[in-house]
């Protein structure tokens, strides 16, 4: 049976990421004067930072996925047992949106609302499978590799995935859905949606058979995807 701590371990540092995604986009644009450069800087350094800091303290208890491709990357690599995969999802989605209505009380924003702001076309998509497939291959080659390295390659990874990817770099499922219900910087277009979404679940795919491939062996204390969680 899944551990409740493990459930709340995703729940919770979900929601501080989202909150950490949404909370600094408004809160850069509102500072930066119009200049959009500025504003995505802020966002940025905002949730490189929040992502380390959040790994380092749920991994141990969850594996610190926040994402419903890692978690589908780890069952399928024997991380993570497939009769825990629906609570994981639910707990991320969940804990998704609790952070982007965080983030806009605190910033007196409606608890939801359905964003406008467009991210469409093949570029975007694409941005988002090169995203994805990035970050699922980092995550691999630092948890077979060098897993304690995992948390600051992730957030390395992510902030600089913002700035070279047209889509600034999503790459989870809970996070763009949980977007499209915020009508700031951070948002996208409910329409805009599945479209992420396809391209982010082919881009893990991809990866992950590229590092059975490349790492076919999975050492020990590698076994769970993001870092090795031991709570039950």
């Amino acid at each position: 049976m899944i551990s409740a701590r493990r459930i709340a371990a995703e729940a919770i540092g979900t929601m501080f990421l989202l909150a950490a995604v949404v909370g600094s986009g408004i809160m850069a644009e509102r500072l930066a004067g119009g200049n959009v450069a500025i504003a995505l800087l802020a966002n940025t350094f905002a949730t490189g930072a929040m992502l380390i800091a959040l790994i380092l303290t749920f991994g141990p208890i969850s594996g610190a996925h926040f994402n419903p491709v890692v978690t589908l990357a780890d069952a399928a690599q024997g991380g993570l047992a497939w009769r825990e995969v629906p609570g994981y999802l639910a707990a991320q989605i969940a804990g998704a949106f609790a952070g982007v209505a965080m983030a806009h009380l605190m910033f007196g924003e409606p608890i939801f609302s359905f964003s406008h702001h467009a991210r469409a076309g093949g570029s975007q998509v694409f941005s988002e499978f090169i995203a994805t497939f990035g970050l699922l291959c980092v995550i691999w080659g630092c948890a077979r590799l060098r897993s304690s390295a995992v948390p600051f390659a992730v957030g390395a990874y992510i902030t600089g995935a913002y700035w070279f990817t047209a889509s600034t770099s999503f790459a989870n499922p809970a996070v763009t859905l949980a977007r499209s219900a915020s009508d700031t910087f951070a948002g996208i277009r409910p329409t805009d949606v599945p479209g992420f979404i396809a391209a982010q679940l082919i881009g893990a795919a991809a990866a992950t058979i590229l590092f059975r491939w490349l790492v076919p062996s999975i050492p020990k204390d590698a076994a769970a995807v993001v870092l090795p969680h031991t709570s039950k």
